[in-house]
């Protein structure tokens, strides 16, 4: 299958004394994603704006010695990668600190998009909330509506609905939340950002209202407690892999994404696939910065 996450990947400054990398809620998912696939016959590819500065270019070689396709990568001579700065506590949960609202991505995404040419040949598209709001109310209406003929015309969705409220309203993320569960194929839902964006409920409920809209499978991420994985035909839930010491809780969800969505993929069942979405999760939280080291991947 012929795969492309569309997001934002920034330069990342981490650790003490600081380090830098990259990271980006679906390029994370994209490289875990990669990394699994590697040796099969699907193609992972991101969607995306760089510059065409050093640090792009850094970025561009490092996804594809991940085996990322990059082919639809658009290059903007004046502007920059995003940066962000991650701080962890004594747990390992992270604050962030961004630098973005002048990035290639955000330029990109108001810029207009011809949405026909770049998905065109795909099987699935993967976005996340963060996604949705790095776009202008406008262009998030075109991208929808490109996303709703994608799986019309037999494409798929993969949804992450990934919520950073300092980049734009529970109210304006209500609405467009609603029209992603009524075409996701897999809806991967944070819990607390269900909460944030909808308001208290039950992960049963959440699993109702995101079922009820249209989406074909729905996985509660609920940390270190176990996920509920659901579709129209059956529901369980799954404990997560128990960890000793978490270092950098950033790119958990992310990870655990890629370690379903790959077992999917294979032919396993929700649960096989959720037992593997938190093992991948349990090890990269145990590694500094987003993307963990390869030669570290569990089996």
């Amino acid at each position: 299958m012929n795969i492309a996450a569309i997001g934002e990947c920034m330069i990342e400054l981490s650790g003490n004394p600081l380090r830098k990398t990259y990271g980006g809620d679906t390029l994370n998912t994209a490289v875990y994603l990669a990394r699994l696939l590697r040796g099969t016959s699907h193609t992972v590819r991101y969607l995306t704006a760089l510059g065409t500065d050093s640090l792009s270019d850094d970025l561009l070689a490092a996804w594809q010695q991940e085996g990322i396709a990059t082919d639809r990568v658009t290059r903007l001579p004046a502007k920059m990668p995003g940066l962000y700065m991650v701080e962890t506590d004594a747990a390992g949960e992270r604050r962030f600190h961004y630098w973005r609202s002048d990035s290639a991505a955000r330029a990109y995404f108001s810029s207009g998009i011809d949405f026909s040419t770049l998905l065109a040949g795909l099987d699935v598209v993967y976005l996340s909330g963060i996604t949705l709001a790095l776009f202008p109310a406008s262009e998030r209406a075109h991208l929808i509506a490109a996303l709703q003929a994608f799986k019309a015309s037999g494409g798929q969705i993969w949804f992450d609905n990934n919520f950073r409220p300092a980049l734009w309203s529970a109210a304006a993320a209500r609405e467009a939340y609603a029209r992603l569960y009524a075409i996701a194929d897999v809806a991967l839902l944070t819990g607390d950002d269900e909460i944030a964006v909808f308001g208290a409920a039950t992960p049963e409920e959440m699993v109702t209202r995101a079922l009820s809209a249209g989406s074909g499978e729905v996985v509660i991420k609920r940390g270190s407690q176990p996920c509920l994985v659901a579709s129209s035909d059956e529901q369980g839930s799954v404990a997560a892999t128990p960890v000793a010491k978490v270092v950098d809780t950033c790119a958990a969800g992310d990870s655990f994404a890629a370690g379903y969505l790959a077992a999917r993929l294979a032919g396993q069942d929700m649960q096989s696939a959720a037992q593997h979405g938190h093992r991948l999760a349990g090890t990269v939280i145990q590694y500094p910065g987003a993307i963990m080291p390869a030669d570290k991947m569990p089996a």
